[in-house]
């Protein structure tokens, strides 16, 4: 019986043609093909400017220095998220102020209350749930509007953040191996972006400090070939999803997740009932399905407690949420019955607990 992993790339022959087709160019970065992704990922998306980085973490970083955070600034963004999205705001000296969730979108709560001057928010769509822009640029209209869509690329957008991250880790939408972008409209933004990547350089004179978070060219092969498959890699996470929603409607001790029409799906995050989770989990496990958790809340961490003194209770609905959620397997590759054994391997234990 093959094991299943929560997240896994998909990588086809056409993928290996072309990093293969770099590596006997004569371009390995700075080329033709970082252009030719940038262009790819910008026209999709609809927005104007893509600028490529080395990681998800480097093109948030990028977005918090072309807002313009430093030192003395405050950043709002959501409890729960992976601790790339905060540490970035750390990163430029300012710093992060959270909030706690909708458990109706698993996001960040559009009707958070604060009472800070902040020059950015920073919304997640967290597991790819749609985020609803007005709603958050509604929470302090004069602050600059970073969507960190690392679970999001794909969306149907009728409303754009000022800008907004992506990353191309192996478990994301699309991958280049490790990688990121920051998309954007506003030229503005662009050009510090550019220059930021780049030592901070503009026209061979450093102007600024800035970080070599450039992206190669193979990297950028891989990318540009596999957004080829997107909107294939996009309909087969829908339809698995859809999938489990059926197959787990209904069993005892679980919360199916939110869905909506614009979801992306980049992971299924399940809740289980009465401290069952980590049962659960084990179980799978031993049945070589391997489940994992999205996310323990960043304040929460150590380094979270001891710099900015939170604690257990301060976001109530994204620590109730950690408890119980767990993220099943979910990526194109899988099969049709790699979802029902994950199904009938959950319903196998909630009823062997219900006999117990």
């Amino acid at each position: 019986m093959k094991k299943l992993s929560y997240g896994r790339q998909w990588i086809n022959d056409d993928d290996i043609a072309e990093v293969v087709r770099i590596l006997r160019g004569d371009w390995l970065t700075m080329g033709p093909t970082v252009e030719a992704f940038e262009k790819k990922l910008a026209e999709y998306v609809g927005m104007k400017h893509a600028i490529t980085f080395s990681s998800g973490t480097s093109a948030l970083h990028g977005a918090m220095n072309a807002a313009g955070l430093q030192e003395g600034d405050y950043a709002l963004t959501t409890a729960l998220t992976f601790a790339a999205t905060s540490n970035s705001i750390i990163y430029t000296g300012a710093t992060p102020i959270f909030a706690d969730i909708d458990p109706k979108t698993l996001c960040l709560n559009t009707k958070t209350r604060i009472t800070k001057p902040v020059r950015a928010i920073v919304p997640v769509s967290f597991a790819g749930y749609p985020l609803d822009i007005k709603a958050y640029r509604a929470i302090a209209p004069e602050a600059i509007l970073i969507e960190d869509a690392s679970h999001a690329l794909g969306h149907d957008r009728k409303e754009f953040a000022d800008m907004m991250t992506l990353s191309f880790h192996p478990v994301k939408h699309i991958t280049t191996g490790e990688g990121g972008a920051v998309l954007t409209n506003n030229d503005e933004y662009a050009e510090r972006l550019l220059r930021f990547r780049n030592h901070g350089m503009y026209q061979k004179e450093m102007i600024e400090l800035g970080y070599n978070y450039r992206l190669s060219e193979i990297h950028c092969a891989l990318g540009l070939s596999q957004m080829n498959r997107l909107d294939e890699f996009i309909a087969r996470r829908r339809e698995l999803a859809a999938m489990y929603q059926k197959q787990l409607s209904g069993v005892e001790n679980v919360i199916l997740p939110p869905e909506h029409e614009n979801h992306l799906w980049h992971i299924y995050a399940l809740q289980v009932t009465n401290n069952l989770r980590d049962e659960l989990s084990e179980y799978l496990r031993e049945h070589d399905i391997n489940p994992t958790t999205h996310y323990k809340p960043v304040p929460l961490h150590k380094y979270y407690r001891e710099h900015y003194g939170y604690h257990d209770g301060d976001f109530p609905e994204a620590e109730k949420y950690y408890e119980q959620e767990i993220s099943l397997p979910l990526y194109p590759m899988m099969k049709d019955e790699d979802v029902k054994r994950v199904a009938e391997t959950i319903k196998e234990f909630m009823r062997r607990k219900n006999n117990s």
